[in-house]
């Protein structure tokens, strides 16, 4: 896998435009015209598990939309589990599907499906939760979440410098880390609070599993023994209502220009976390591009269709940004979160 790695120069206006014909330039050959797929509408099937963040459900519509726009059927598939996401890709090869994309539960079932579907002959793309190797061929766009969360969290670290800070205590709200998204949220994390140890101390770890829930319960447990938490990341915005709950009662959900205000950093870039950082509750997130992501996703694989090459093979980045209080004037529309935010017709 990773034969091709790096961005498809694509743009993107503040909304998702995908060209129903690709745009690569075609051999005139006899042969090539052999191989192209027939033209007409493509069965495209679309393997999800729980939509439970706006992150996924924005994707999930940009996507679904975009296809059916463009005549095209999609056999969607709700699978909560490895076992039943494997299943549902079994069933959509016996029915002769053009073409396959799957935000898979963890990056070791996307291994699985991946194996299938080039069995089958049948090309297959990964959206936004990659596998944990390199095997097989598929189309894979992931967003480069260990960069986003460096950067999100270095806002944090220069504010506080500039506070005069001399110190600060800081608290992580670990993913599930079966999740290769998770543990590059992670690691980015730690990429700065490596880089100065004695200003931060030793991070205190709040498991969340992706889980409203679970998140709850554990932090309202760090924050009772760890009153003194002045920094906090989350490793998903979804998270921040939850964070609300727990700080709010404390006197800790206060705006910025509060002595008593959290420093915070997310990453997604979705609604509430833009609206919060307008309020003045967050200062940073890192913004994965979603609109760009599913653009990539569906560019490749209706190109991979219409040529007719049933094993593509290609690592798509997305290398994301930091939207901050600071550049928050420049750079609002240029999160999908924000561009949601304010469209008069947005319903959450």
């Amino acid at each position: 896998m990773r034969n091709l790695k790096g961005v498809i120069g694509l743009t993107m206006a503040g909304a998702l435009v995908l060209a129903a014909t690709p745009a690569l330039a075609q051999d005139e050959s006899p042969a090539a015209d052999e191989s192209m797929a027939a033209t007409g509408p493509l069965d495209i099937c679309f393997i999800h598990e729980d939509l439970e963040t706006e992150f996924w459900l924005a994707g999930h519509k940009a996507m679904t939309e975009t296809l059916a726009a463009q005549g095209d059927n999609v056999l969607e598939r709700y699978g909560p589990d490895a076992n039943s996401q494997l299943e549902l890709l079994n069933d959509c090869i016996a029915q002769g599907v053009d073409g396959i994309f799957v935000i898979p539960k963890d990056g070791s079932i996307a291994l699985t499906l991946i194996e299938e579907a080039n069995a089958a002959d049948i090309p297959i793309g990964i959206f936004n939760r990659p596998p944990q190797g390199e095997e097989g061929n598929a189309i894979v766009v992931q967003a480069d979440n260990r960069t986003i969360a460096r950067d999100a969290v270095q806002y944090i670290y220069d504010v506080a410098k500039e506070m005069g800070k001399e110190s600060v205590t800081p608290l992580i709200m670990v993913g599930d880390l079966g999740d290769p998204n998770a543990v590059g949220r992670y690691e980015g994390f730690y990429d700065v609070i490596n880089s100065d140890p004695e200003f931060f101390g030793e991070p205190i770890e709040v498991p969340t599993k992706w889980d409203a829930a679970t998140a709850q319960a554990n932090l309202q447990a760090a924050m009772a023994a760890n009153p003194d938490v002045d920094f906090l990341f989350t490793s998903s915005d979804f998270l921040f209502p939850t964070i609300k709950g727990i700080l709010e009662p404390m006197g800790k959900w206060v705006t910025r220009d509060d002595p008593n205000h959290v420093l915070m950093a997310g990453l997604d870039g979705d609604v509430n976390a833009c609206r919060q950082i307008k309020e003045g509750y967050v200062d940073s997130t890192g913004v994965q591009n979603l609109y760009y992501e599913a653009e990539l996703m569906l560019n490749a694989l209706l190109e991979a269709i219409q040529t007719g090459n049933t094993q593509p093979d290609a690592w798509l980045d997305d290398p994301g940004f930091a939207l901050t209080a600071g550049n928050l004037a420049e750079r609002e529309m240029d999160m999908w979160g924000c561009i949601l935010l304010a469209d008069p017709d947005y319903n959450p």
